[in-house]
């Protein structure tokens, strides 16, 4: 599983919301499907980039994640590298692109998991946003307050 940091939940977060607002999906292009949606808000890399990247690879998001091999050049593996620095796993890109990690599936109700596809919009939408919420949870479960309470307090500046 990702390790939870603000910027990835903002991320899938803004990713979820920009879908559901009518962002550009298509779920058999690399730049405008599941992982390709996150990998432009994650990444200073366009649809259009992150399309071409990966054709010049083998496969789609899942046959490429786990292909990868950090050091190649290739273009696409210079992206998945990126997402990787930002908190993500090869597993987790598999995982988003077919919306099937059990840990986020297991908070939606039966009925919805009976019915999710992974090439809807909204069920991506969706997932995203469940799964942004769960690592919410685990990245406030790593805050110790007692730990905060030693901070030094910070100083008023003018502005």
């Amino acid at each position: 599983m990702a390790r939870p940091s603000l910027e990835l939940v903002q991320a899938l977060l803004n990713t979820a919301d920009k879908l559901s607002n009518g962002q550009k999906y298509m779920w058999g292009h690399m730049g405008a499907c599941n992982c390709g949606n996150l990998a432009q808000e994650l990444t200073s890399y366009s649809r259009a980039e992150i399309h071409e990247f990966a054709m010049r690879g083998r496969g789609d998001w899942t046959e490429q994640a786990q292909a990868f091999c950090q050091g190649t050049s290739m273009p696409i593996e210079i992206i998945i590298s990126e997402l990787i620095a930002k908190g993500l796993t090869t597993e987790d890109l598999i995982n988003l692109e077919k919306l099937k990690d059990k840990s986020v599936l297991a908070r939606l109700p039966q009925e919805i998991r009976e019915q999710l596809s992974h090439n809807r919009v909204e069920n991506v939408s969706l997932y995203m946003r469940t799964w942004a919420n769960l690592l919410e949870e685990q990245l406030i479960a790593q805050v110790n307050i007692a730990d905060l309470k030693k901070l030094p307090a910070k100083a008023d500046t003018p502005v």
